[in-house]
């Protein structure tokens, strides 16, 4: 992080802190409905334009979630009377759960679910480590050898990233929170996979801003593929943070192509006589239809403009001082032992 990302992210905090906590008092002021949703114009007009403060694509990329998509959709839903928000929480808690996305655990209808565990954390960053290490030799590698590097690359970091922003949510707010990812790589389907398995905080938002409403009107089928469409149009804004280039429609036109596929499963499910592969089948089915569809549809707008270079470069440098961390760390304690004894 560049001594400029540092000072943004200074001044960043402080003015999140401020919009939503006007937003917070506006909550307890105004009844849910359009001048609840007035009252909150300012904050939903401005969010979005705080992640272009940073010059690391990280930055931008990770505060885009947390700001232009999480709390944006979370403010919406306040606005409407809905969603894990309320007037009443303490401002601190009010912060977290607005910016992070977590999902609050329900302990009368969720059984306890254990998150990402210390052991599984070190393998998993050690695994990244290993990943990052391996671009330096990418002039080498078959193009499809380094998206699969890619995508594994994105499934670790959201997991990590995710993780410790649920640890800091519990350690500052004291929440009990519901674990962000489950085991994705064991998906049955895709309606398993993007529905009950994958970057949970999302369908945790789409299901009440999206799905619910259309389905309502136009049924569920209709319903899914809104969720899908809408889910696409945000990962257009994730990547134009990350490129600061326009949407290319690419990612919209993936996750269309999920959305009728996660259709056309559920219209097979619900034929409960026609055959279906057995889950030894669907798991790597599935993954390699979502790995095969983001190396066409997903991963270009990143890598054409070569965004994915400063990830990577970024990634290095991260790796780098955390081992120079650590080894400055080991050298202090042997110079400690050696001087006590």
């Amino acid at each position: 992080m560049s001594g400029g990302d540092l000072r943004s992210l200074a001044a960043v905090v402080p003015a999140v802190i401020a919009c939503m906590g006007y937003a917070r008092l506006a909550s307890r002021r105004l009844r849910p409905g359009l001048p609840r949703l007035a009252a909150f114009l300012p904050v939903l007009v401005i969010l979005p334009f705080f992640p272009l403060a940073f010059r690391a694509v990280h930055l931008r990329v990770i505060s885009g979630f947390f700001l232009a998509w999480v709390a944006e959709f979370k403010l919406l839903l306040l606005a409407s009377g809905q969603g894990p928000l309320h007037p009443a929480l303490p401002l601190p808690t009010f912060v977290a759960v607005a910016t992070f996305p977590v999902t609050l655990r329900d302990p009368k209808t969720s059984a306890a679910r254990p998150g990402l565990g210390l052991i599984e954390s070190a393998v998993m960053a050690a695994l990244l480590a290993a990943i990052v290490s391996l671009y330096r030799h990418e002039e080498r590698m078959h193009g499809y050898v380094l998206l699969a590097l890619y995508s594994l690359h994105v499934y670790l970091a959201l997991e990590l990233v995710l993780a410790a922003t649920a640890a800091a949510a519990r350690a500052l707010a004291g929440l009990d929170l519901e674990p962000q990812f489950d085991r994705p790589y064991l998906s049955s389907s895709l309606r398993d996979f993007w529905g009950r398995r994958w970057n949970l905080s999302v369908p945790a938002l789409l299901r009440p801003c999206v799905f619910r409403p259309v389905r309502a009107r136009l049924g569920a089928p209709a319903g899914v593929l809104a969720a899908f469409v809408v889910s696409g149009l945000m990962h257009e804004l994730m990547f134009s943070y990350a490129t600061l280039r326009p949407p290319t429609g690419e990612e919209t036109a993936f996750f269309a192509l999920h959305g009728v596929c996660a259709v056309a499963e559920g219209w097979w499910a619900a034929h409960r006589a026609w055959p279906r592969p057995p889950r030894a089948l669907a798991a790597p089915l599935t993954v390699a239809f979502v790995g095969v569809t983001g190396f066409w549809l997903f991963f270009p707008p990143i890598t054409r403009p070569g965004a994915d270079k400063q990830v990577i470069a970024e990634c290095e440098a991260m790796v780098a001082f955390l081992r120079d961390a650590a080894g400055w760390a080991v050298d202090s304690a042997r110079s400690i032992l050696s001087s006590c004894s």
